[in-house]
């Protein structure tokens, strides 16, 4: 490791410890005793998400309250994977689990739009004030509520392509099997490639077998974290788009949280979010750095002949998944408005 990556990491490192820095909660809650959750992440242990987000969030809890909040933590496929968590949720086999928010398309109908629209928002704050001050959240949760579950939006990352062929032309994009999920999907297919979903706990196996070309984890740091330079050398940008990753509870479990560790909870769970969005914007710079040092990669600007389908693909699916419902109507809205503000429109 280089003088330079290394003082970039023990400053990263430095930033998070900071974020830990949060009055301690005494009373009433912590004084009546201590909780200890279950947490089922969607996140494999190797992915940098289960440790910098879902490990940080525990760590910060457990400081805020002096103990008396702990978590759990379980890797992908422990208890379950994928959009399994949502019912191990609902449930209440556990109380609280991480997903993409593209596994709860069929229980929100304005899912797709706090996933992501990719080829819509083109920086990371966007898409955070879409998320928390201009609604896409609330409108999950109008869903998901009367299913007793609560969605809480853990980051903001990007989206960006690693594959394991070149790609100069919107004919070598056509065919490629590339691991995707939610309205990437429909993103990537429609620019002629071969998307499928493929769970976390089983890309790598999938990529090193030639079951698929390529993949999204993220960008930079997912690649990273989940070895996929390994077998994928070419990074494409720009990013597809801007997604997100969340935080799910039993709306049971946390109304049965005393009121100190529920404020320290949910309180937390904001706060981090954009110290989280942030340090990834960072963490990503990072990444790329690495990946052509350590890894060899090569990172390339998709072709103009296949960013000029997917702008057409962007369109048609941002009106399809407008079609859903009332409130998937109004995401669309957010979208369209916010779009039109900054003259992507």
């Amino acid at each position: 490791m280089t003088k330079g990556n290394m003082n970039r990491r023990t400053m990263l490192r430095g930033a998070a410890l900071g974020a830990l820095a949060i009055p301690a909660l005494v009373g009433k809650g912590i004084a009546q005793g201590k909780v200890n959750w279950r947490v089922q992440a969607h996140w494999p242990k190797a992915s940098s998400s289960f440790t910098d987000s879902l490990g940080k969030l525990a760590e910060v809890l457990e400081t805020r309250t002096e103990g008396a909040f702990k978590m759990d933590l379980l890797g992908a496929g422990e208890f379950a994977k994928g959009p399994d968590i949502y019912n191990i949720v609902r449930k209440g086999v556990v109380p609280m689990g991480t997903v993409s928010p593209s596994y709860v398309q069929d229980q929100a109908q304005a899912a797709s739009f706090l996933f992501g629209i990719p080829g819509t928002f083109r920086q990371a704050w966007e898409m955070e004030h879409a998320v928390k001050n201009l609604g896409l959240e609330a409108l999950v949760n109008e869903d998901l509520n009367a299913d007793g579950v609560m969605m809480k939006t853990e980051k903001v990352l990007p989206v960006e392509i690693v594959v394991s062929k070149k790609i100069e032309s919107a004919e070598d994009f056509k065919g490629l099997k590339l691991r995707s999920s939610g309205t990437m999907l429909d993103y990537l297919q429609s620019a002629g490639a071969a998307p499928q979903y493929i769970p976390g706990s089983e890309l790598y196996q999938s990529l090193s077998s030639g079951v698929v070309d390529g993949a999204h984890w993220g960008a930079a740091v997912g690649a990273k974290s989940m070895s996929l330079w390994e077998v994928c050398k070419y990074h494409y940008k720009p990013a597809l788009g801007q997604t997100t990753d969340a935080f799910i509870l039993n709306m049971e479990a946390v109304d049965g949280l005393e009121d100190d560790l529920r404020t320290a909870l949910l309180d937390t769970m904001e706060t981090r979010f954009f110290q989280r969005s942030a340090e990834y914007q960072h963490a990503e710079a990072i990444a790329i750095s690495s990946g052509i040092a350590e890894n060899d990669i090569e990172v390339s600007e998709l072709p103009d002949d296949v960013l000029a389908i997917l702008a057409d693909a962007s369109a048609k699916i941002l009106d399809t998944e407008a079609q859903k419902g009332e409130r998937a109507a109004k995401a669309a809205d957010i979208y369209k408005t916010l779009m039109t503000d900054l003259g992507y429109l």
